[in-house]
């Protein structure tokens, strides 16, 4: 059985964005449906890690492109609930059909799900999958659902028509990043501070509400570099330059 998950400090905001007031309706909530980091990213490349299994240990690698790391795979390797609830689904996942993936997300989703953010941890991991989640879109056109993604292949290659509830942003950093200006996909950059994100001329999503919210999907933005960074690197002095200005670059309740 898959699970979903219950929003996290950061997407419990979006309960306040104006713009997404009807998917609430009925005490609808936020939740999220994960998979296992960097493993079911096929196409990351800046901020690939991923935690193995060793014996009763796990541990985390980077890749050997990391610039930053995945703040979902930190995650994995400090609470082993997190991983193994991601690990099982995307263990149940994989393998199946399109049409097998959509009754098995259908069976599992809240029933006062109102937004779904498809991925905190993890990304589109083949055609199958994706293709899954636009019909699931279709099939719930009161429910909203948005994901950032690396998986530029799949998006562009799908057959099923993008339905207007699922929005979806192209994440920089990974291996197709050529595909954004030769399509023209709405992009999420990672900067190192507000004045990088003000040089790019983006706005700063602090809420997911930029990526969320449909009647912006044309509007590119920032995401503020957060989690746990390799010591010594650049993302690593980044962070530190922000507390030292108290800048806002974390989530938490």
């Amino acid at each position: 059985m898959l699970k979903f998950s219950k929003a996290n400090a950061k997407l419990e905001a979006l309960y306040n964005v104006p713009e997404l007031q009807s998917y609430f309706a009925n005490r609808r909530k936020v939740y999220s449906l994960d998979l296992l980091s960097g493993w079911s990213c096929p196409f990351a490349k800046d901020c690939l890690s991923k935690v193995y299994q060793i014996d009763d240990k796990k541990k985390l690698v980077d890749g050997k492109d990391c610039q930053f790391r995945c703040f979902s795979a930190s995650q994995e390797v400090a609470f082993p609930t997190a991983y193994n609830l991601r690990k099982g689904n995307f263990d149940a996942l994989r393998g199946l059909t399109t049409d097998q993936i959509v009754e098995a997300i259908s069976a599992a989703m809240p029933r006062n799900l109102g937004v779904c953010r498809i991925h905190v941890a993890g990304d589109f991991f083949n055609q199958a999958y994706f293709d899954a989640w636009c019909k699931i879109a279709h099939r719930n056109p009161d429910r909203l659902f948005y994901a950032y993604t690396k998986s530029l292949k799949f998006w562009l290659d799908t057959k099923v028509a993008l339905p207007y509830n699922l929005v979806l942003t192209a994440s920089r950093g990974g291996r197709l990043d050529r595909y954004i200006e030769a399509y023209n996909l709405r992009e999420a950059v990672v900067v190192y501070s507000p004045e990088q994100a003000d040089e790019l001329g983006l706005q700063i999503d602090h809420d997911d509400s930029h990526a969320a919210v449909p009647q912006w999907r044309d509007k590119s933005f920032a995401l503020l570099i957060h989690g746990i960074q390799p010591k010594g690197s650049e993302a690593a002095l980044a962070i530190k330059k922000l507390r030292a200005n108290n800048v806002k670059f974390s989530y938490s309740k």
